[in-house]
């Protein structure tokens, strides 16, 4: 790396945490929705899950508009939320105490694009398994998109986290698994690097140099 790195800022979905888009796609077929590959995916949405990520748009009209997209008026609240949570899988065994390692030699941050759906069940799911209020314990400041009216890949949200904490760009490196996100990272000139699978981020700090007690 060019410059020394003194910060790191992390993605959480398939960085910390693990996700499967596809699962979603599988789940909502399975309520007789056919076309949500095309509202849906990875790398191409409709704009209501942006929206949704801003926090421009809550709980409810999220629903309202998944039952227009998709033709399907029929479906329940809770239907639509177990199909939207299905892409949820967990954080593998050990990412938690290699943030807390990481963290001891790093400013860390947490910048995830999130919704108020997911980021819910995340939270119950911390506390169900790791006995865990939220994400705080893990990072000098963990940041939200929807709770910030802004997301991932547009440079407002970057400069937040770089202006509020006073990160030079060049000394802190950005994890994430989208190269759409990276792209703004880098004009920005922050240092980045893209995880995809089958890299972990337990195998990428082994190999990478970053810390002294790996």
């Amino acid at each position: 790396m060019e410059y020394k790195i003194k910060n790191i800022i992390f993605d959480y979905g398939n960085v910390i945490f693990d996700i499967d888009f596809i699962k979603a796609q599988e789940s909502f077929a399975k309520l007789g929705v056919n076309n949500i590959q095309d509202i849906y995916g990875h790398k191409n949405q409709s704009s209501i899950f942006d929206q949704f990520d801003k926090g421009a748009i809550g709980a409810s009209e999220f629903r309202s508009e998944i039952r227009r997209l998709t033709g399907h008026n029929q479906l329940s609240d809770q239907q639509i939320d177990d199909a939207w949570n299905s892409l949820l899988l967990g954080v593998p065994a050990g990412n938690h105490e290699l943030l807390l390692k990481i963290k001891e030699q790093y400013n860390t941050f947490l910048l995830s694009n999130n919704n108020e759906i997911h980021y819910q069940w995340i939270i119950d799911y911390l506390k169900r398994d790791f006995d865990l209020e939220d994400n705080s314990s893990f990072f000098t400041k963990d940041y939200y998109s929807h709770l910030m009216g802004m997301r991932k890949p547009d440079k407002e949200i970057f400069e937040i986290v770089l202006d509020n904490h006073q990160l030079n760009p060049k000394e802190t490196l950005f994890i994430d698994d989208s190269p759409q996100h990276l792209k703004t990272a880098r004009e920005l000139g922050l240092q980045t690097y893209l995880m995809t699978k089958p890299d972990t981020l337990q195998k990428y700090f082994r190999t990478n140099g970053l810390l002294k007690s790996l």
